[in-house]
């Protein structure tokens, strides 16, 4: 079974949405152009090679969830794979391809709307809109723009898929805590 991202929610958001804290982590990612609905396809092969050993030390890696997609633009996207829990930069190898980079990213404050079907960039648009309004009612400041994370393999039926949209918030104030 696939390792999902360690995570603790925080605060309920509604329907299916919830306030996380992420602790550090280590992302291999890699940049790619084309529209929203190829992207993912176009930077998973590079980070597949990587953890099947197309790396330094020729080392394979665990598969995690979820694979994250970064729009970028229009035109370019940041797809990612998680590296497994407790592996920092430090120990991943250095990739082969140099396209595939290696960065750590530090805790951080991440609301979070869980959908399931299939993927398409009209779908990831209504539900970074229906998380922004969650955002908002809940009086919380998105510090990025939105991002998503998807769990499950491409032949997994779209209604058992788990789909998220995901954004940074800033952190929470003691007035904001009772929300």
């Amino acid at each position: 079974m696939t390792q999902i991202q360690p995570y603790a929610v925080l605060l309920a958001l509604g329907p299916g949405a919830e306030l996380r804290r992420y602790p550090a982590h280590t992302l291999i990612s890699c940049d790619v152009g084309g529209d929203f609905d190829s992207a993912g396809s176009r930077g998973f092969g590079p980070l597949v090679r990587y953890i099947s050993g197309a790396n330094q030390k020729g080392q394979q890696i665990a598969m995690t969830s979820p694979v994250l997609h970064a729009p970028r633009s229009q035109a370019t996207h940041t797809i990612s794979f998680v590296l497994p829990e407790g592996m920092n930069p430090a120990d991943a190898p250095r990739p082969a391809d140099g396209r595939v980079e290696v960065h750590e990213v530090p805790p951080r404050l991440v609301a979070a709307l869980r959908f399931s079907g299939g993927w398409s960039k009209e779908r990831a648009d209504r539900k970074a809109e229906a998380l922004m309004g969650l955002l908002d009612a809940a009086g919380l400041s998105p510090t990025g723009a939105v991002f998503y994370g998807r769990y499950d393999p491409p032949w997994k039926p779209g209604l058992l898929r788990r789909n998220e949209a995901l954004v940074e918030v800033s952190e929470l104030s003691t007035s904001s805590r009772s929300v």
